[in-house]
C-alpha cells in the first residue's frame, strides 16, 4: 500500500515546489513570482498508488497597476503610434491624482453633453408660457398681440 502524497509543479519546473504527505495545507507566495500567467500542475497519489492530476493555470499581479490609454487590445493601427501609460502600486497611501487614469474625455460624452445643452434650450424656448397675472405687462403685452 502506497503513501497518499502531493507533488505541486509551478510552470515547467522539473522539481516541485510542494512534495507533502495528503492532505496538505499548501502555500505559495506569490510575491516571488513574476507578473502574468502562470500554472501548477497538481499530481497526487492515492493509498492504492494511482495518479491523479489537475492543471491550474492562474495569474499574477503583484507590481503596479498598469493604465494605458489610446491603444487597445487587439486593434490594427498604421503609421505612428501614440499612447499613454500610466502604473499604480496598490501599497501606496491612496493619491487623488492617481484615483482615475489620465486621459482624454470620450468623444461620445461631448456629442452626449452637446445633446443635452441643446435639448434644454429647445424645450426652454418652445414651453415658454407667460403668467397670466404678467401678461399684460409691457414686456409681454406686444409678443401677446402677436400671436
Amino acid at each position: 500500500m502506497a503513501t497518499p502524497r502531493v507533488r505541486i509543479y509551478l510552470d515547467d519546473n522539473a522539481e516541485p515546489v510542494i512534495d507533502e504527505l495528503l492532505p496538505a495545507d499548501v502555500r505559495i507566495d506569490t510575491l516571488d513570482l513574476a507578473d502574468g500567467p502562470h500554472r501548477l500542475v497538481v499530481r497526487a497519489h492515492d493509498q492504492t498508488g494511482r495518479e491523479g492530476y489537475e492543471e491550474i493555470p492562474f495569474s499574477v499581479h503583484n507590481g503596479p497597476g498598469i493604465v494605458l490609454s489610446g491603444l487597445r487590445p487587439n486593434s490594427t493601427r498604421r503609421g505612428e503610434i501614440r499612447f499613454t501609460v500610466d502604473a499604480f502600486s496598490a501599497d501606496d497611501p491612496f493619491d487623488p491624482r492617481r484615483a482615475e487614469a489620465r486621459s482624454r474625455i470620450p468623444t461620445w460624452v461631448w456629442v452626449m453633453s452637446l445633446f443635452v445643452v441643446a435639448w434644454t434650450v429647445w424645450y426652454g424656448a418652445t414651453m415658454w408660457e407667460v403668467p397670466a397675472q404678467f401678461a399684460q405687462t409691457p414686456t409681454y403685452a406686444a409678443e401677446a398681440m402677436r400671436r
